[in-house]
């Protein structure tokens, strides 16, 4: 079964039939100012005939990038320049559709959404859209059926994960319909994604774990999400065989189902001593790091003293574990700002544009006690 869940602050629901002017004054204060190209272009850093060209919609006919017509209209919404015109009854030549973009997830438990939503309703409430989120299950045959209500209902959709099926993705293709990809990379398809370098985030880790100089890696994933984390550890396992001083890793899979006192760690037994013995353990799930440390705990087991651990997502509360724990950090404020200018844009051409960009935003390694380096 799927539920809605909107989690809006102050933020007003509006079709796409309603002019910008009615929700404009809550988030801008140049209500009565004069909209100036000049002002728009120092702060964007660039000139004012390039402004009046993507106001005036020529900028595909001069060859201006699509990113930086996406800086200048989300600026110049702020800026007032939409509401401007409404004052004066002029129409502007950018077709503005304002509304609802909804946002299609796994599971609302996921800490990346927990994470990326904040950072989201700012994001959309910078350029006056509303935003929800639509939970789904992958088992509920009912969820092909409402995709046409949802199309109705929303201005476009952003698909995180295994949210963005083929069948779904499909459907949404072929009526044209503004939708992106997040945190999922179709592998034969082109189209709109903003996802998180993973190959960038595994050089971080495999070489800061070869600086601390260990040598045996077991890496720990959950047995569920192997298929949908299959690419990020064959970028894991591709970078470590790329630095001789370290041994081929050992995947281990674990079963979540049970809760997580009742997790099965016992296979993890045979290389915690000789002749493997393992010196760090790269933890693929976030939601696998306490019920492992409590294992490790209940062993005796110090960390980092006796053995290393690295998750490879961020959680809640890793920097006030006993042992603060070394993770990546995925980008968040960054994939917002990127998802909302992008899904914007497609609105704005109706699903019809062009050119499908894929953007990869590089994570960042926050180094903690629980890797050894202080």
């Amino acid at each position: 079964m799927f539920r809605a869940a909107f989690l809006l602050k102050n933020i007003k629901f509006v079709t796409t039939l309603e002019k910008t002017s009615k929700f404009s004054s809550s988030y801008f204060g140049t209500m009565g100012k004069k909209f100036k190209n000049k002002d728009l272009a120092a702060k964007l850093g660039v000139s004012g005939t390039l402004v009046s060209l993507v106001l005036n919609n020529k900028a595909d006919q001069h060859g201006i990038r699509k990113d930086t017509q996406e800086r200048v209209l989300a600026l110049a919404k702020q800026m007032g320049y939409f509401t401007s015109l409404d004052e004066k009854n002029e129409l502007s030549s950018v077709d503005e559709k304002p509304g609802v973009i909804g946002m299609i997830v796994p599971s609302l438990g996921d800490p990346f959404v927990a994470g990326i939503t904040p950072y989201l309703q700012k994001a959309f409430a910078s350029i006056g859209v509303g935003f929800s989120i639509i939970t789904r299950d992958p088992d509920d045959q009912r969820f092909d059926r409402l995709t046409g209500a949802f199309k109705k209902f929303f201005s476009g959709m952003i698909l995180v994960g295994d949210a963005a099926d083929d069948t779904t993705i499909r459907n949404l293709r072929s009526t044209d319909y503004p939708f992106i990809l997040l945190e999922k990379l179709p592998k034969t398809l082109r189209l709109n994604t903003v996802c998180t370098d993973y190959s960038a985030g595994a050089r971080l880790v495999t070489n800061h774990i070869a600086k601390l100089g260990y040598h045996n890696i077991v890496i720990a994933a959950d047995r569920k999400s192997i298929k949908a984390d299959r690419n990020n550890l064959n970028e894991i396992e591709d970078a470590f065989s790329k630095i001789e001083t370290i041994n081929k890793p050992v995947l281990l899979e674990f079963d979540n189902s049970a809760s997580d006192s009742d997790i099965d760690f016992s296979q993890l037994d045979k290389f915690l001593r000789p002749p493997y013995r393992a010196d760090v353990i790269i933890v693929m799930n976030s939601f696998l790091v306490y019920p492992l440390m409590a294992i490790l705990r209940k062993k005796k087991l110090r960390v980092p003293q006796d053995i290393a651990v690295i998750s490879m997502e961020e959680g809640a509360g890793f920097d006030l574990m006993f042992s603060p724990l070394t993770c990546l950090r995925k980008p968040l404020p960054g994939i917002a700002i990127k998802v909302a200018n992008m899904i914007w844009s497609e609105v704005r051409n109706s699903g019809k544009g062009k050119f499908k960009r894929q953007v990869n935003i590089t994570p960042e390694l926050i180094v903690r006690n629980s890797c050894g380096t202080l």
